[in-house]
């Protein structure tokens, strides 16, 4: 009887882990598949981006920047591929504003200093990358109610609130990207 009902708590608990492994593998499905779903939209999302067309920056954006911003003087406005910039400084502070084809703030940006990066991103810059200096440390801002994503360095990228440090070694220059919780990602070689 004692063999009995050892081999059969024997069998229940192998079946039991069997069945638990097995709630984690589908799991683990699960979350590749979102993973790969998401990494899906993204890629159809960055295939929306418009070139403008040639020219001017327009008056519907440079209207619009005075409703952002106020009527500040001294914009220095630029037309790229694909937004449109302007620099100027508010409250002492020199900043950029992103403009999509459609008038709507992407998102702005100014210059920073090493020591705003959060402490746990400078700690790791400073091991990781200890044979390079700071060039600049510059934030994106994201305008949360526009989906478009903006172009750095020539490179797209999703429209959260980041921070990117320039890096010098030599001749080699590299741009790393910082999060708000002081992720650190390598971004581009320039």
């Amino acid at each position: 009887m004692k063999t009995f009902l050892v081999f059969s708590m024997a069998a229940f608990f192998s079946l039991t882990a069997i069945h638990i492994q097995a709630q984690e593998e589908q799991k683990k499905e699960e979350i590749k598949e979102a993973i790969k779903e998401t990494k899906k939209e993204l890629k159809a999302h960055k295939m929306e981006l418009k070139k403008l067309e040639k020219g001017d920056v327009s008056n519907r954006t440079k209207d619009q920047f005075i409703v952002d911003f106020g009527n500040i003087p001294d914009i220095q406005w630029k037309r790229f591929d694909y937004f449109d910039e302007a620099a100027f400084t508010k409250d002492g502070l020199k900043m950029n504003a992103y403009y999509d084809q459609n008038a709507i703030l992407i998102g702005t940006g100014s210059f920073k200093k090493f020591e705003d990066l959060p402490v746990n991103a400078q700690k790791e810059i400073k091991s990781k990358y200890k044979d390079y200096i700071v060039k600049s440390v510059f934030f994106f801002e994201d305008n949360e109610a526009n989906d478009t994503s903006i172009i750095f360095y020539g490179t797209q990228f999703s429209d959260w609130d980041n921070y990117f440090v320039e890096l010098l070694k030599g001749n080699e220059r590299i741009v790393i990207q910082v999060n708000l919780e002081g992720d650190v990602f390598f971004f581009k070689k320039l």
